[in-house]
């Protein structure tokens, strides 16, 4: 199995807090990360501009997992579900973390800043970037009918 190496991070004001603490823990983990922002902290930026960045980094293949915090991590997923290529979901336990990705290929972790605090995530961001896409047969049947399903979305 493939170690992930370059994670693509990014946070609106809500999530901005959390961001910076998760950056130093995740580079201490052999991470190469990249911030995709925000870079300073403005009560009055909005989260689709952060987690469309960050979720263009994982579908282009710059990336090989994203992770965008907001303030309930719900509209970061929302966002970052638009671009093709992206899975999120919105993970505050580590079983959905690292569950998300072994059944369903999940690329991209949403987190709320405002639901969990700093060890908790770093727990969820460990489970999330250290699982693997299982493979199984019927892991991949599924995955094959949602890639099936954007294909049939795409312009």
């Amino acid at each position: 199995m493939n170690k992930i190496l370059a994670v693509a991070i990014g946070a609106d004001h809500g999530g901005y807090g959390l961001k910076e603490e998760l950056i130093p823990w995740i580079k201490s983990q052999g991470y190469q990360l990249t911030d995709m922002g925000a870079h300073v902290y403005n009560s009055n930026d909005d989260y689709p501009d952060f987690a469309i960045s960050v979720a263009r980094a994982v579908s282009s293949g710059k990336a090989d997992r994203g992770i965008i915090i907001c303030g309930s991590g719900v509209g970061a997923c929302v966002a970052a579900n638009k671009v093709i290529g992206v899975r999120a979901a919105i993970c505050h336990d580590t079983y959905s973390a690292h569950q998300g990705v072994e059944h369903d290929n999940m690329n991209v972790l949403c987190l709320g800043a405002r639901v969990i605090g700093v060890e908790v995530a770093k727990e969820i961001v460990n489970a999330f970037l250290e699982a693997r896409f299982s493979a199984a047969e019927r892991h991949q049947r599924r995955l094959d009918k949602v890639l099936s399903l954007e294909k049939s979305f795409r312009q």
